[in-house]
């Protein structure tokens, strides 16, 4: 089976548990995952199985957006709900107008240092497998966009946010940096991923519902249709001989839809046969071509 799956990740299971569930629930090896999320967040985890795992590529600078609780009054080790605190606990009195105030200085380019408990490596070693051992981890500062930071509610010594970042932000460190600013310390205490890129929690799924449209024989109806893919790119639809063209490395002329350097190629409706790059004019080669299901690997 080859697609897009977006599931509804629970708490409590890493990525890549999510991973070995839908390769066992598809029957399938070729599975992946289009950005990682702690195990105790949950929300949208899009997963890319049969030849789409290829697409992932595409999806490596992909914007996200979250919502979650940030409490405060004391940080933690993990900079998250579970981990142990490292500073004194404290009362804490939230003003609404100055903690949004400050959530919008964090708007915009800025450096954040990662959590030491994060898959960031100091000399190949990930950094987590250090802090575990109580080593010490000095993971230096990296550049990261936060396109959007909203507070949007209050509520005793715990703040409610939507946030919207560009790829490698930590929403652990941007909590665990506001409560440095107001000096009580703070955590991240609960965070949902409601969307990546075109992904939303609306279309996901759980592994317990994908499951069982795979017993039903409806696994298909679970997966988000191909021509949704990649909004950014033009979808155009080929003849069987270009397709036969293209599938033998050679450039084709395609309808001319749009001036994008970039089109998803297409036989028929649903079958996504590559993605092809503009050469001039309406002839195109292909970036990649995605081999029919009968030259994968896999399982049917």
């Amino acid at each position: 089976m080859n697609g897009v799956v977006v599931i509804d990740k629970p708490n409590g299971l890493t990525s890549h548990d999510v991973v070995n569930r839908v390769r066992r629930i598809l029957g399938q090896r070729s599975v992946g995952h289009l950005g990682t999320l702690d195990p105790a967040a949950t929300g949208v985890l899009p997963i890319v199985a049969g030849n789409l795992t290829r697409l992932a590529q595409f999806y490596t600078h992909a914007e996200k957006i979250y919502e979650g609780v940030i409490r405060f009054g004391f940080a933690t080790d993990t900079y998250d709900a579970d981990g142990e605190p490292t500073t004194p606990p404290c009362d804490v009195h939230l003003d609404a107008d100055e903690l949004r105030a400050l959530a919008a200085d964090f708007q915009g380019v800025i450096e954040q240092v990662p959590p030491p408990f994060s898959a960031k490596k100091i000399a190949g070693v990930p950094a987590y497998k250090l802090a575990r051992k109580k080593q010490e981890v000095a993971l230096k500062a990296v550049k990261v966009e936060i396109k959007e930071f909203d507070i949007v509610g209050l509520e005793d010594d715990r703040a409610r946010f939507r946030a919207c970042v560009a790829s490698g932000t930590y929403m652990r460190s941007l909590a665990q940096d506001l409560g440095q600013r107001l000096g009580c310390g703070a955590h991240l205490e609960s965070l949902r991923r409601t969307a990546v890129a075109e992904f939303v929690v609306e279309d996901a799924h759980t592994l317990e519902g994908l499951e069982q449209a795979v017993r039903q024989g409806s696994a298909q109806d679970s997966f988000v249709h191909p021509r949704k893919l990649l909004p950014q790119f033009p979808s155009v639809t080929a003849t069987d001989e270009n397709v036969a063209l293209i599938r033998a490395g050679r450039a084709v002329n395609l309808p001319e839809l749009s001036r994008a350097p970039l089109v998803k190629v297409f036989l028929g409706q649903r079958e996504l046969i590559a993605i092809a790059t503009r050469v001039a004019g309406t002839l195109f080669h292909a970036r990649i071509v995605f081999p029919r299901r009968n030259e994968l690997n896999i399982r049917p």
